[in-house]
């Protein structure tokens, strides 16, 4: 593939805006689970091992690959089989149903788990969403991340970080990495990256991205150039308009806002997220099981009324919150009041 403009233009963006000051190189594709498909190529040509982490609740995409990776069953894996082999699962940190793990003792857990089902000398990654996307908005304890970076490091390990949902000011931060200030090796991205038209990335250390070999990456289609003239006048408008910023002050409606329903009606197990990246726990408040019907009526009823939900979770009992970061605040506050009529009526 020849190079244009636009292409080099996008790379040279995603270089300065992904975490970490290091040289780095960008490769473009056209939607998140090729992206992860090559990140995860890139790392096993660079360590010339096979093994791949991901993690409990984890979401990556549709492909062979990436459903080996992903952990849900319904509607993402069953009957597709089977998948891409040396694929492993580690536990997450998840702060809701952890028992007060802190992060640096969930990383140990996984640590462990990993050492015992592959081994550092077989693996080639870990792969992770800082935060959790379809697997519920799971935000790990403070210190898990960094603890398995420092792990990786330290093993020559790839660490890859999935921003596909979480990049691009979703968090209130350019990637959400940098809540915790970690500086992943790879970092794949897509969604937000060309208001809604195909285009995908990955970006990570130079040494790792100038492994492949020429004509290893690549595709008929990726990096076309509609997709990165959108993806730079998208990134413009974070910049001009403020959205990193919008995407705090969303936040503080969201969080303040369901905070407020958690403490009137406890089914409302827990509240968390980052930015305009916000989701409810619904659980039964006597057991603290998963309330996946209670989770559907609350859906149903904002549909009904004009207000468009999803849900999320491995069991099916999370309602997440993804605002176009334009929205204003009298609109999100309408939608609120509408879930929050749903709740009381379920």
């Amino acid at each position: 593939m020849a190079p244009y403009e636009g292409y080099v233009a996008v790379a040279e963006k995603l270089n300065a805006l992904t975490p970490g000051g290091h040289a780095k190189r960008s490769a473009l594709f056209n939607s998140g689970a090729e992206a992860v498909e090559n990140a995860v190529k890139i790392a096993r040509h660079f360590t010339k091992k096979q093994a791949v982490v991901a993690f409990d609740h984890a979401y990556h995409g549709r492909t062979n690959l990436t459903m080996g990776l992903t952990a849900k069953n319904i509607p993402y894996k069953s009957g597709f089989g089977p998948f891409a082999s040396e694929v492993y699962r580690a536990p997450l940190s998840y702060p809701f149903r952890d028992g007060g793990l802190s992060g640096a003792e969930a990383a140990a857990r996984a640590i462990s788990v990993i050492e015992k089902q592959v081994g550092a000398e077989n693996l080639a990654a870990i792969i992770i969403e800082p935060i959790q996307g379809e697997g519920g908005f799971i935000v790990p304890a403070q210190g898990f991340l960094p603890a398995l970076v420092e792990w990786c490091r330290a093993n020559d390990v790839v660490f890859i970080a999935d921003e596909v949902q979480t990049g691009f000011a979703r968090t209130g931060a350019w990637f959400a990495s940098e809540h915790e200030g970690i500086v992943p090796d790879l970092v794949v991205a897509a969604k937000g990256i060309a208001g809604g038209l195909p285009l995908s990335a990955v970006t990570g250390r130079a040494e790792i991205m100038d492994s492949a070999m020429a004509g290893g990456l690549g595709g008929t289609y990726a990096g076309s150039p509609i997709a990165c003239a959108a993806a730079l006048a998208t990134i413009e408008a974070y910049e001009q308009d403020g959205l990193i910023e919008r995407a705090r002050e969303i936040g503080a409606v969201l969080i303040g806002r369901l905070n407020a329903l958690r403490t009137a009606d406890p089914r409302i197990g827990d509240v968390r997220g980052r930015g305009a990246m916000v989701a409810i726990e619904l659980v039964d408040p006597t057991t603290g099981a998963p309330d996946a019907t209670l989770t559907t009526a609350i859906a149903k009823y904002a549909h009904a009324n004009g207000v468009v939900l999803l849900t999320c979770g491995t069991y099916g009992n999370v309602i997440r919150f993804l605002p176009p970061l334009t929205i204003s605040d009298e609109l999100l506050i309408d939608g609120l009041s509408v879930v929050a009529e749903g709740l009381k009526n379920a």
